[in-house]
């Protein structure tokens, strides 16, 4: 059995659902499941989890993202990017905009941003997506969500078209990033495309299509690109049980100082990766001061 994630590169046409399922015919697993969903026409980085690897698809789900975006100012779709219903054209509006204006109303949206979700996204009001509502000709109100701009690094300006990279908060809709630049500088605005360049730890330029999947597969060297389950914990500190506290382990049950390999300094609420004495990466635990040891906070059992 797999246990670990695969750095995927979506091509332009797949949904998130596609990838995982033709992942579960590629690899021959059946527990699989992706880590964020990606537009069909967008492409880039979307991290697979496989075996006990899915336990983190929730964690990397909330990790921070990085997207490429192409930024069509002056035209407004209802689906807030270029596949939808074009709904108003402001083309000569856009070209009397300066440069610097352009940039001021971009940066301005760096920092927290309440932000409208999309009527063509898969959040669910009342159990309907929205996307199906949509379609259904349905538009119901929604709640404006706080998300964050990390950054916003401006590549190209070549109006109409705005090139910027992005690094985001989870949750965040590049395509109503896109329109609410427009709806500010007063011409409308949608998204041309979007590229997913990285997620967590998982770089574009390390992705695979699966293609490339299919044929490292076929080679046998499949061990050569999954990626081990505790690589997503950054920054963590590590912490071996010894052969005779295994079962311990084995079993949830509280640590102590006692039943590791080495003492390491903690402070209260502090989580560790635990593993057993082969090396095997076996769960993530945490300090309470209070009582002096660590409590089990998710199990993933002997990762190889």
């Amino acid at each position: 059995m797999i246990n670990g994630i695969l750095n995927v590169y979506k091509e332009r046409g797949f949904t998130s659902f596609d990838v995982v399922a033709k992942l579960r015919g590629i690899l021959r697993e059946r527990k699989i499941g992706h880590t964020g969903t990606l537009d069909p026409d967008a492409t880039g980085v979307l991290p697979v989890c496989i075996g006990n690897a899915t336990k983190v698809c929730e964690l990397l789900t909330d990790k921070d993202k990085v997207y490429r975006a192409v930024l069509h100012l002056g035209m407004t779709t209802d689906t807030e990017d270029i596949t939808g219903t074009i709904l108003t054209e402001q083309k000569e509006e856009v070209l009397a905009l300066s440069e610097e204006t352009v940039r001021s109303v971009i940066g301005s949206f760096v920092g927290d941003y309440a932000q409208v979700p999309p009527m063509y996204s898969a959040l669910k009001v009342g159990g309907k997506k929205l996307c199906d509502l949509a379609r259904a000709g349905v538009s119901v109100e929604r709640k404006a969500r706080m998300v964050h701009i990390f950054s916003i690094q401006i590549e190209d300006i070549r109006l109409p078209f705005v090139t910027m990279k992005v690094q985001c908060s989870k949750g965040t809709y590049i395509r109503t990033l896109c329109a609410d630049i427009g709806k500010k500088l007063g011409v409308g605005g949608c998204m041309e495309s979007l590229v997913r360049t990285r997620v967590s730890v998982f770089p574009i330029e390390k992705a695979l299509t699966l293609e490339e999947i299919e044929e490292v597969r076929d080679r046998g060297e499949l061990d050569q690109i999954i990626i081990p389950v505790d690589s997503v914990f950054e920054g963590y500190k590590k912490l071996t049980v010894r052969a005779e506290s295994f079962k311990l382990l084995q079993n949830g049950n509280r640590l102590n100082f006692g039943n590791f390999e080495t003492k390491i300094v903690c402070e209260d609420g502090q989580q560790v990766l635990v593993y057993d004495s082969s090396g095997n990466f076996y769960a993530v635990y945490q300090y309470e001061k209070k009582t002096g040891d660590f409590k089990v906070r998710k199990m993933f059992g002997a990762c190889l």
